[in-house]
């Protein structure tokens, strides 16, 4: 079934009030982790910098000795400040989206951090060091200054959550008994889930085309195509314990998708450790899958991607223009080649590459692959696939956002590992799609780069590709790139 097809209903009357169908929203994701980070960071920030403007406002410049236990207790308070206000709850979403339901509790958190600041003072006897007036002046202007900062993050947050930027959009996996029960009681919690719809593979005399009032959109196998063409971050699996062999077949399935996934516990009779458990609102799940980089490490996986690869276009932009004069003397044609291949969550994208092949000779789906002395490569196209010169201008996919400078490197539509396309040599293949593919990667330094002329090959690259996504960081690319000239230089197959 192609969720292409699918057309949201003209209006959301009558609908459940979890239930989001507007099936091709893909506006970027806003993690409410990261949302939280900020507020946090902001809070740190404000009440510091309150308290250092004062000092040098009332009290002056002064020497260092007396200014220290000034400067000191700015870090402090705002250190305080921000865990105290994370004991208290105070950067939940919901808490942020409405700034009455926090003003006691921040008021509260607030007067507490200062009366035990003055007791402090009075306790060490330290009265004739730190100026009463400068605290009793920051105590009202941080209060104020907090409650005009929680009340701009107010609208910011109410309009993401409406914009559906800051909600988890999730499937549900499993239309029996346990799907309905689960819907239900996601209903009944104050959560951040929008259900998009159900997927089961049952037919519609066991399931029928609605789960508690939400659309049955297609079985599992429709999943994949389903979380490419649609914003999809969790899948929720409802399935009766003892159906053992049903759920692996399913965990199979959804296992390669990029996404949080989690194994309902609401109907299990077996009770472990609550620690054994994450939560959704009350309702207990087991976590099965982790998104392999999400939240923080995204922002420093982009931030990574981005500086690295300016700085190395400006380093690289001798040799890329050299190349592209010796690839234009050396034979007919143009510098560039475009190829398709698989990237982040099996999508289609177009790569771009210098030209190392006969123009009449290019294969633009890999459906043959590259030997040595392969006829189809010219004399500079030899040199610069045996050095990887020919990937500089990915470069430019990455500062697209299509590829990042570390990950599994993509394949050609048609590779093949002898006479099998890779997904059908290797067992959970599109696994390795998890996340962005990259110009080089953990494979590639470790001597599985080039031909891929047996099945066993292209299962090693796989098995290093899924190492690498299990043990991401960005210290680990960093490692990668700093190792992969010297593997280059030691690489005997690539052709």
């Amino acid at each position: 079934m192609s969720t292409t097809t699918l057309n949201a209903p003209a209006s959301l009357a009558g609908l459940p009030p979890l239930a989001d169908f507007r099936l091709g929203f893909r506006r970027s994701v806003i993690s409410p982790v990261v949302v939280s980070g900020l507020v946090r960071a902001s809070d740190f920030a404000l009440i510091a910098a309150l308290g250092a403007g004062l000092f040098y406002i009332y009290i002056g410049h002064t020497n260092l000795a007396a200014s220290t236990p000034y400067f000191a207790l700015c870090g402090l308070v705002g250190f305080l400040a921000s865990v105290l206000f994370q004991a208290s709850g105070l950067y939940a979403i919901p808490t942020l989206r409405s700034p009455v339901s926090q003003l006691s509790r921040l008021g509260l958190t607030w007067t507490s951090i200062f009366a035990a600041l003055v007791a402090g003072v009075f306790f060490f006897k330290a009265g004739t060091e730190v100026s009463r007036v400068w605290l009793a002046v920051w105590f009202a202007i941080g209060a104020a200054g907090l409650l005009t900062s929680r009340t701009i993050v107010a609208a910011c947050v109410r309009t993401w959550t409406q914009q559906g930027r800051l909600v988890r959009r999730a499937v549900l996996v499993g239309g029996g008994a346990e799907g309905e029960a689960l819907l239900h009681r996601l209903e009944s919690e104050e959560t951040d889930i929008r259900i998009c719809g159900v997927f089961d593979d049952r037919s519609e005399g066991r399931v029928g085309r609605l789960v508690a009032g939400y659309p049955k959109i297609g079985t599992v196998a429709d999943l994949a195509e389903f979380s490419r063409n649609t914003r999809v971050d969790l899948v929720l699996l409802a399935l009766p314990t003892r159906a053992e062999q049903r759920l692996l077949d399913i965990l199979r399935s959804v296992m390669i998708l990029p996404l949080d996934i989690k194994l309902s516990s609401l109907a299990a009779k077996l009770r472990l450790s609550p620690r054994a458990y994450s939560y959704i609102g009350g309702i207990p799940f087991l976590d099965v899958a982790d998104r392999p980089i999400a939240n923080w490490s995204t922002i420093q996986k982009w931030w990574f991607d981005k500086v690295i690869a300016v700085l190395a276009l400006i380093a690289l932009a001798p040799v890329m223009l050299i190349t592209a004069f010796l690839i234009k003397r050396d034979s007919k044609g143009p510098v560039f080649f475009k190829q398709k291949r698989y990237g982040f969550n099996n999508e289609l994208i177009e790569v771009y590459k210098f030209r190392s092949m006969y123009t009449d000779m290019s294969d633009a789906n890999a459906a043959k692959l590259v030997s040595k002395g392969d006829p189809r490569v010219t004399k500079i196209g030899r040199f610069i696939r045996k050095s990887s010169i020919d990937e500089l201008p990915q470069l430019f996919n990455v500062l697209k956002g299509e590829l990042s400078l570390v990950g599994p490197r993509p394949h050609a539509l048609q590779a093949k590992a002898a006479d099998k396309l890779y997904q059908e040599a290797v067992d959970g293949y599109y696994a390795r799609h998890k996340v962005k593919p990259g110009l080089t990667g953990w494979a590639q330094i470790n001597g599985w780069r080039g031909e891929t002329d047996t099945e066993e090959k292209i299962k090693k690259r796989v098995e290093h590709d899924l190492y690498y996504i299990d043990h991401w960081s960005v210290l680990l690319d960093l490692y990668i790139l700093l190792k992969t000239p010297v593997a280059l230089l030691q690489s005997e197959n690539a052709y």
